[in-house]
């Protein structure tokens, strides 16, 4: 990612301090800046907003997720820097120094705000989407926790299409992909084994194909259950090998990738019973997300949750639920 001089001399300016609404930071505390934000860039007596502008050209340039994502360090820049505590004068909610970086970052298809936690995030203005430090596997916090409760609740509850519709369309969304098709339910003729299909464009400008299939419940390999994976596995080799139209390109692709998604849990058995009907090269392209893995990006992603996940009432709706 590469932004104008202009706009990385103005921006370099606020994290040094030299723009109105913004700390002054002299040497020493240009350097605790960056440490804050887990980088390890040391200023050296060098003019200040030049050297820090090439340190941030440098965090842009980093390796990112996608062509609409943010590098993780320039997230932590921009959280450091709004950070509600080093409020100046008269603007205690920082206000004024994000109407002031706004204006910079507008120019480069960017948005910056604060959450209903007072911590400082920013999105891309075009496809609304927050650039996000998701880690799934790190420790929640109690309104996280909280979050992730009120989610399983629904998920217990929701139908299959809700599934799809309410959480895994605005979960891939916020991941970075893109043209996000549901299938639905209503003419099964036309899914080939298919309830989703997306496209995701790689650091590259290259495409690749997903397709989703999806189920509400847990999936299983032993006894009764068998039919249920069984039914997936016929799903997935349709999926695989039935082309679809991308109106986009005005051509007809292969699915490059599918995931198998499970509102509940995906036991080991099921996941070796898929894997062993499938050839080597097809079992390359199969990945497998199960309840855990959904509540836990949903959680980190911060999206809003469903209508309807509302707190749970009881024990009976904290607790993972087989089907």
């Amino acid at each position: 990612m590469k932004w104008k001089p202009r706009n990385l001399r103005e921006f370099a300016q606020m994290v040094v301090g030299d723009a109105e609404h913004f700390h002054y930071r002299s040497s020493k505390y240009i350097t605790e800046f960056f440490e804050d934000c887990d980088l390890e860039y040391v200023h050296q007596g060098e003019t200040r907003s030049i050297w820090a502008a090439e340190k941030i050209a440098e965090i842009l340039a980093m390796p990112s997720a996608s062509p609409i994502a943010m590098p993780d360090p320039f997230v932590h820049v921009i959280r450091r820097l709004l950070d509600r505590s080093e409020g100046v004068n008269d603007d205690a909610e920082r206000s004024l120094a994000l109407a002031s970086l706004n204006t910079v970052l507008a120019r480069e298809g960017w948005s910056a705000f604060y959450d209903e936690h007072g911590i400082g995030q920013i999105k891309h203005i075009a496809t609304n989407t927050i650039a996000q430090i998701a880690n799934p596997h790190r420790p929640f916090t109690p309104s996280e926790l909280q979050r992730r409760d009120q989610l399983i609740g629904y998920l217990n509850r929701c139908s299959e299409d809700e599934l799809i519709e309410d959480v895994l369309i605005p979960l891939f969304r916020q991941l970075g992909f893109h043209r996000i098709t549901a299938a639905g339910h209503k003419d099964k003729a036309l899914e080939y084994g298919k309830d989703v299909w997306m496209k995701y464009t790689l650091p590259t400008l290259h495409v690749l194909y997903f397709g989703i299939q999806a189920k509400k419940g847990k999936l299983d390999a032993s006894g009764i259950s068998t039919r249920n994976v069984a039914e997936i596995y016929t799903q997935l080799t349709m999926m695989l090998g039935h082309e679809i139209f991308d109106p986009e390109t005005s051509r007809r692709v292969l699915v490059d990738h599918a995931f198998i998604v499970a509102g509940g849990e995906i036991t080991k058995q099921a996941r070796n019973w898929i894997g062993n009907k499938l050839d080597a090269s097809k079992r390359s392209q199969v990945m497998f997300m199960d309840r855990d893995d959904i509540l836990n990006l949903f959680v980190v992603t911060n999206l809003p949750l469903p209508k309807g996940a509302l707190p749970p009432t009881s024990s009976w709706d904290m607790e993972d639920v087989s089907f």
